[in-house]
């Protein structure tokens, strides 16, 4: 399922790729030339920026100081000295209706002797922006590198210059990138959204009068994951959809920024697809990946892999770990399950990512992990389909509001405890369930999580009124307007004696 085109920013994947059981694809450009990227840092702070279609990389960073060039026309640029500077303009014109193309402005800044242009947005959000296209003048060619950067970061840019300033600016190839329109994470604390990257930037495709043409978009990165899949069928006949997945997901390949540094599970999941380690993988994870949930009375998690190998073969499997240096970790293979014990020390709470890597045969597999370190817990227990809850707080604590998910049909109930009244709920179904819990501590409201699996629903357990067989908004309305009829009909009633 492809994530969306809603990026950068967090939490902008929507229906259907947030949903638990879905492969949600994000995109990354490739290790092709569209793989440009670009880095800006004024007075040492850097900002997102986006290399223009056009521009070409450079050897080295561009150094200098910005100088604010309106919009870029020939008349802004003619009041200002812009030689040797990096130039700062906004996207299109302060004349409505006028067409100012970035082509254009990128000459005007070449002729008026900028060394770069930065063309920041006239609306929220970033954009990508194309210095040659059909309506170009014949002959031109860029001769300045030219980025894009949205329009906050512009305007912030535009105040910061007001006084001295420094800035760099590079533009270079990377093996890979998150492109920047591909939606974002995380859509839920109890797991990772999206799965999988692939290429979807710059994609050479089909269209409808039989040509081709680039396009970009995390539609067209999950068709390579789709056509992934099909290829490990047409290897792996009979194989089961979630072994598929558990191939694709630990075999992918790390995606890093321009700075070197990995990026995080909420933008790139496990990483880029690598379709050939897929097909050659011959060792299946079960689960893939995981999230868990450690607190200030809990350091503890343990977490069991199934192991399944496609050729018979679970012998010299080696396991390593990569995290926080606070989170002690051990192992061991028990014929075909990999049992992990993950132990967090210190009070440093707050979210940590790490991946535990399992080598066999030459053949490497990475496992991504979410852990959410809390000071404060909730944990449930079951007894004969109910749930039983305990809330945790080292400090004083007045209310805690717990909402309780299916993970399958993602239906909720929402319930209260207090420290006198501790919480509990009947279930009417068994199955994976995702707990949270808002413990309120004076002002504050603060996140704590679990996940039980219930097993103790007896068979043939039904909900109140399920024997209508009507849902439950149906029954709402059918108890509204018996209760509307009654009052009325009480009210009449009430008048009719007053009257006789």
């Amino acid at each position: 399922t492809a994530a969306g085109n809603d990026g950068p920013n967090n939490s902008t994947i929507g229906s259907p790729g947030k949903n638990y059981g879905s492969v949600t694809v994000g995109a990354t450009y490739n290790n092709l030339t569209s793989s440009l990227v670009a880095t800006l840092e004024v007075n040492q702070k850097p900002f997102t920026v986006i290399p223009m279609v056009g521009s070409s990389k450079l050897d080295e960073p561009i150094e200098g100081k910005i100088i604010f060039g309106g919009h870029g026309k020939e008349k802004n640029l003619s009041e200002i000295n812009a030689t040797n500077s990096i130039l700062l303009v906004e996207r299109g014109s302060d004349v409505e209706g006028e067409l100012l193309y970035f082509s254009i402005k990128e000459k005007n800044a070449a002729d008026a002797g900028a060394k770069a242009l930065i063309v920041y947005n006239n609306e929220p959000g970033i954009f990508l922006g194309e210095l040659t296209h059909e309506f170009i003048e014949p002959g031109y060619k860029p001769r300045i590198p030219v980025v894009s950067i949205d329009r906050e970061e512009g305007l912030e840019i535009k105040r910061i210059i007001e006084e001295n300033n420094s800035a760099s600016l590079h533009l270079f190839f990377n093996p890979d990138f998150i492109a920047h329109f591909s939606s974002r994470g995380p859509v839920s604390p109890f797991y990772i959204k999206p799965d999988i990257v692939a290429p979807g930037a710059y994609i050479n495709t089909t269209q409808n009068n039989g040509g081709y043409n680039f396009t970009s978009g995390t539609s067209y990165a999950a068709p390579h994951v789709s056509g992934a899949a099909a290829l490990l069928i047409q290897k792996n006949p009979g194989i089961h959809h979630h072994e598929i997945k558990s191939l694709l997901l630990t075999t992918t390949e790390p995606v890093s920024d321009a700075y070197g540094q990995k990026f995080s599970l909420k933008d790139a999941g496990g990483g880029r697809l690598n379709i050939g380690k897929a097909i050659d993988a011959t060792l299946i994870i079960q689960p893939p990946n995981f999230v868990a949930f450690l607190s200030s009375d809990n350091q503890i998690w343990e977490q069991i892999f199934e192991l399944k190998s496609l050729v018979g073969n679970l012998e010299n499997i080696q396991v390593e770990f990569d995290g926080a240096k606070s989170i002690e970790f051990s192992k061991v293979v028990e014929g075909n399950y990999l049992k992990t014990r993950l132990k967090i020390t210190g009070n440093d709470f707050g979210d940590y990512e790490g991946r535990i890597i399992v080598n066999q045969n030459g053949d490497k597999y990475t496992i991504p992990f979410l852990i959410h370190y809390t000071e404060g817990s909730i944990s449930a227990s079951q007894d004969l389909g109910k749930l039983f809850f305990k809330v945790y707080y080292p400090d004083e604590w007045s209310f805690t509001k717990i909402t309780i998910t299916n993970s399958k049909n993602a239906e909720t109930q929402t319930i209260s405890a207090t420290p006198s009244n501790p919480a509990s709920i009947t279930m009417y179904e068994n199955g994976l369930y995702w707990i949270q819990g808002k413990i309120k501590v004076n002002d504050e409201s603060l996140d704590v999580y679990d996940i039980i699996q219930v097993n103790t629903v007896l068979p043939g357990t039904l909900r109140p009124f399920d024997f209508f067989n009507l849902p439950e908004r149906q029954i709402g309305i059918v108890v509204t307007m018996v209760v509307i009829i009654g009052l009325i009909g009480i009210k009449f009633s009430r008048q009719k004696s007053r009257e006789v």
